[in-house]
C-alpha cells in the first residue's frame, strides 16, 4: 500500500515550545528531531524496547478484538491508521489526522481482527485535537476497549501500543511512561494547528500508521490514544520517519470526553469562559507586578468571566492554583470540566492580588 503523512511535521530542538512548522523542546539535552504523526507512512523501523512488565501477550488476546486498522481512500492517496471500538453499537475513536483526507469525498473503511471489513463514516472530528469518532453499522454487538483513567498514570508504569504501524494490522509493541503532561503542538488539517494538552509520553514503539490506536495499561485498558513520535532528521532535515523511542499519546481521560460529546452533539463543545486573553511577555510582565500571565482583552457581558467580577485589563496568573502563562491554559484547564463546574482564578488587578470562583457556562 501507497501511504503517505497528509498534514505534515514539526520541528524538534532545544528550548522553545511554538507552533507549527517551528522548533519545540521534548526535553533540555535533546540536539534535534522532528514531531511527526504516524498514521500514513510505509518507511521507517520498530525500535527493539524492553523492560516492560505487562504480560503483553495477555493484553493483546484481550484488546486486539476491538482495535481496527482504518483505511482511507481518496482519488489521488491512499493510507492508513488504528482506530478503537468504544461502543459496541459501532463508534470507532481515531486521530482526526486519519481521516482528515476522506473529508469530503474519499472512503474510509474498518478492518476487524476477524478479517471482516466494514465501510465507516464521520460521526464528528475535533481538528485542534485531532481526535475523531467513526462509526460503522454493526449487525451484532462489537467487543469495546476498556478505558482507565489517565490521571491515575505514572511515570515508569509499563504500558502496551497496539495498532498498524505500516499497514501491518494487529501489531502490539510495549515500553513504559517515559514522561508526563507534555504540551505537543502538531500541523492539522486546513492549515490548523492540533494541540495534545498533557500528553503522555512513552517509548513504546510507534510508527507510520499506529495513529489512533489505543495505548493500554497492564490490565488492558486504555489510557492515551497513540498520536505523535518524534523522529530524528536526515542529512537533508527531512524526518527520517520512524521509532527513536519518543511517542506521545492524548490521555483518554480527555479523549473519552470528546468522544461522548461528538457521538451525542457530533461536534465538541469546550466550557463557556466569556473572556479573550493574551499572554503578557516576560519583557512586560513586571509593569504589571508579575512574573507571567494572561491579560484580559474583552470580557463578555453577561458571560462567567463577567459574572465572576473580571473585568478588562485584569492580569490572570493561576487558575485552580496552577500557574499559567500560554495562551491556551485557560482552555486547556477546563477542557474536561462541565458547564456548571466552578474554578477558582488569582489575578492581579492595578497591583492588588485578588481571587474569584467562576463558573463554567455551555457555549452560546
Amino acid at each position: 500500500m501507497t501511504a503517505s503523512d497528509p498534514t505534515g511535521q514539526v520541528g524538534l530542538g532545544r528550548g522553545t515550545l511554538v507552533a507549527a512548522g517551528a522548533a519545540i523542546a521534548v526535553a533540555a539535552g535533546v540536539v534535534g528531531g522532528v514531531i511527526a504523526h504516524f498514521a500514513d507512512g510505509d518507511s521507517g523501523s520498530a525500535s527493539k524496547l524492553t523492560g516492560s512488565t505487562c504480560p503483553a501477550t495477555t493484553v493483546a488476546n484481550a484488546v486486539l478484538p476491538s482495535v481496527v486498522t482504518l483505511s482511507v481512500r481518496t482519488s489521488t492517496s491512499s493510507s492508513n491508521g488504528t482506530g478503537e471500538i468504544i461502543r459496541n453499537n459501532g463508534y470507532i475513536l481515531t486521530n482526526d489526522h486519519v481521516i482528515s483526507s476522506a473529508v469530503p469525498g474519499g472512503t474510509i473503511d474498518a478492518l476487524f481482527t476477524s478479517g471482516q471489513t466494514e465501510r465507516a463514516t464521520v460521526v464528528g472530528r475535533v481538528v485542534t485535537l485531532d481526535l475523531a469518532v467513526v462509526k460503522v453499522e454493526a449487525s451484532k454487538p462489537l467487543p469495546t476497549i476498556a478505558l482507565g483513567h489517565s490521571d491515575a498514570v505514572v511515570v515508569g508504569q509499563p504500558v502496551v501500543a497496539l495498532g498498524a504501524p505500516l499497514g501491518l494490522s494487529g501489531t502490539v509493541t510495549s515500553g513504559i511512561i517515559s514522561a508526563l503532561g507534555r504540551d505537543v503542538p502538531l500541523p492539522a488539517a486546513g492549515g490548523k494547528t492540533a494541540r495534545l494538552p498533557g500528553a503522555l509520553q512513552t517509548d513504546a514503539s510507534i510508527n507510520p500508521g499506529n495513529s489512533g490506536g489505543p495505548l493500554v495499561d497492564c490490565g488492558g485498558r486504555m489510557i492515551g490514544v497513540n498520536t505523535a513520535i518524534a523522529t530524528v532528521p536526515n542529512s537533508a532535515g527531512q524526518s527520517g520517519g520512524g521509532s527513536v523511542g519518543i511517542g506521545f499519546a492524548i490521555p483518554v481521560d480527555l479523549a473519552s470526553v470528546v468522544a461522548d460529546q461528538l457521538i451525542s452533539n457530533g461536534r465538541f463543545s469546550p466550557p463557556y469562559l466569556g473572556m479573550s486573553t493574551v499572554p503578557i511577555p516576560a519583557s512586560a510582565a513586571h509593569q504589571f507586578g508579575v512574573d507571567a500571565g494572561l491579560y484580559v482583552q474583552d470580557v463578555s457581558a453577561n458571560g462567567p468571566a463577567a459574572k465572576a467580577g473580571l473585568h478588562t485589563g485584569d492580569v490572570i496568573t493561576h487558575i485552580n492554583g496552577k500557574k499559567i502563562s500560554g495562551p491556551d491554559d485557560l482552555v486547556i484547564a477546563t477542557l474536561r470540566m462541565s458547564p456548571g463546574d466552578k474554578v477558582s482564578i488569582d489575578y492581579v488587578r492595578s497591583g492588588k492580588s485578588m481571587t474569584t470562583t467562576l463558573t463554567l457556562e455551555a457555549q452560546p
